[in-house]
């Protein structure tokens, strides 16, 4: 049976907002100050020099620690090592540094996931609200972490929170169908509000426009979430890695509704590629989809449009 403790309120977000910084004294402050220069330091022709030089913490204590700070570990932790790998201007890296692999892959295996930064610390847990009571929307939330200065990364980012952030009440619907997969008038009434939330979905992202221009986003940021080519982890004993880079096709939203409806698909590359990109998604997240191929097939229990 699925449960609500798979997913929370605000659907694939963090069921509290993320942490944004660590606290004073803690021993992963200096993560907060290397994401705080990161953007200014890729700047800088020294950057990878620099970075190889910090000392950076492991995290103590397993995935149930301090899960808001795990996550926000991961996020600053993934986000040096992109732009450690990536750095735009730069030649081409295929050696990450031991001070940063081997803290990276330690708290990745914790997360059970690849050892990068994904989707899920680019997106679901790189946002704060400005004002608490107020809806996580745009005008109401920024970045905690990013890779330039420019503003158009930010939107970039926040343009897919919302877009998460409604997709709550898709989940919701998901877990009521479940429930009753054969209730004719449920189904249908969470279908609809299902669509409509994917109307509002659609909606926001034809928004990025408005603040992000396509030419530096190919030219500034996206350089940094194209993944790892042939990347050697300094310290760890394996070959090279070659890891898809942070991509909306990490997002958890529409495999779960194309699980739910039992949308067939045939083998084609594309499809390879989007059922790939499940192993960088958070575990829970899988495990939800998971869950979700055992629900009846609802479509006989549909009324047309």
């Amino acid at each position: 049976m699925l449960t609500t403790s798979m997913v929370c309120n605000q659907g694939f977000l963090p069921e509290n907002d993320p942490c944004s910084h660590f606290a004073s004294g803690s021993p992963y402050e200096v993560l907060d100050q290397l994401g705080h220069d990161l953007p200014s330091l890729l700047e800088d022709k020294k950057a990878r020099d620099y970075l190889r030089a910090q000392t950076i913490p492991f995290w103590q204590g397993n995935s149930n620690t301090r899960l808001p700070e795990l996550r926000l570990y991961y996020l600053r932790l993934g986000f040096i090592a992109s732009g450690y790998i990536n750095q735009v201007g730069e030649p081409a890296c295929h050696l990450l540094s031991k001070n940063i692999a081997e803290p990276l892959c330690h708290i990745c295996g914790l997360l059970q996931r690849p050892p990068m930064l994904s989707y899920d610390g680019y997106a679901l847990y790189n946002w704060r609200r400005f004002d608490l009571g107020q809806p996580i929307a745009l005008g109401n939330i920024d970045t905690l972490q990013n890779f330039v200065h420019l503003y158009d990364e930010h939107w970039f980012i926040l343009v897919h929170v919302v877009i998460e952030a409604l997709a709550a009440t898709q989940i919701k619907g998901v877990l009521a169908i479940a429930e009753q997969p054969t209730n004719v008038v449920l189904v249908n009434q969470q279908l609809q509000v299902i669509n409509s939330a994917l109307d509002e979905q659609i909606a926001v992202l034809k928004r990025i426009p408005e603040k992000m221009s396509s030419a530096l986003y190919f030219k500034t940021f996206r350089p940094y979430i194209q993944g790892f080519d042939h990347v050697t982890f300094e310290g760890l004993n394996h070959a090279p890695l070659t890891q898809r880079g942070e991509t909306g096709a990490q997002s958890s939203i529409i495999p779960s509704l194309i699980t739910l409806l039992k949308i067939p698909h045939q083998p084609s590359e594309l499809i390879n590629h989007l059922h790939d990109m499940r192993r960088y998604m958070p575990a829970e997240h899988r495990t939800f989809i998971d869950k979700i191929e055992s629900v009846a097939d609802i479509k006989p229990y549909t009324e047309p449009d």
